[in-house]
């Protein structure tokens, strides 16, 4: 899987980074990001209207072309797009679910992504985050929401070594610098 989520209040703390092969840490690019909830009848035409269907499975994600759907709760998907500007992507969901109970909601300007990404990605995770990350439990093409430390994130596993986090833009400094903190025994 390609990047997922989009960047910007990390550029400083980014800047230099230190090179930690075990475990390297990179502040992700733009994305369209939108959050839709819907029922039964408009979830296939969501799907269809992004490029991607919906998973069904909980915590999983679906992907293709630059295109992300990770299903976070009964009834909610959070829909990402690399590169891509949400305006057209929110109109055509919109129109395929014209009369069909559901929320659209564009959350683009929320949050910030981070890759961490080596073998020791999930040791690094796991100092923060309660949940077991062994590819077993945790395999590649899942997704939840969760803490690290103090902050609420979504994570993804994208490959067996990479995973891609979600933060709130207040909260991506602190996630950022735990994470460096983590890092530190490997540099």
């Amino acid at each position: 899987m390609a990047e997922l989520m989009p960047s910007l209040p990390l550029d400083t703390l980014a800047a230099a980074p230190r090179d930690v092969a075990a475990a390297r840490l990179v502040a992700l690019g733009p994305a369209a990001r939108l959050v839709f909830r819907g029922r039964e009848a408009a979830i296939g035409p969501a799907g269809e209207a992004f490029g991607v269907p919906l998973p069904r499975e909980a915590c999983r994600v679906n992907a293709a072309d630059g295109r992300y759907a990770l299903w976070l709760g009964p009834d909610e998907w959070m829909l990402l797009a690399l590169d891509t500007d949400p305006a057209p992507i929110f109109a055509a969901i919109e129109a395929a679910t014209a009369g069909l109970p559901h929320a659209l909601t564009d959350v683009s300007a929320r949050s910030t992504g981070i890759e961490i990404a080596g073998p020791e990605a999930a040791f690094v995770l796991g100092q923060g985050c309660p949940l077991d990350l062994s590819p077993e439990a945790f395999p590649v093409g899942m997704c939840t929401r969760t803490l690290f430390h103090k902050g609420e994130i979504v994570l993804v596993r994208t490959e067996p070594e990479i995973f891609h986090i979600d933060v709130w833009r207040s909260f991506a400094p602190y996630v950022w610098e735990l994470l460096e903190e983590g890092r530190r025994e490997f540099a």
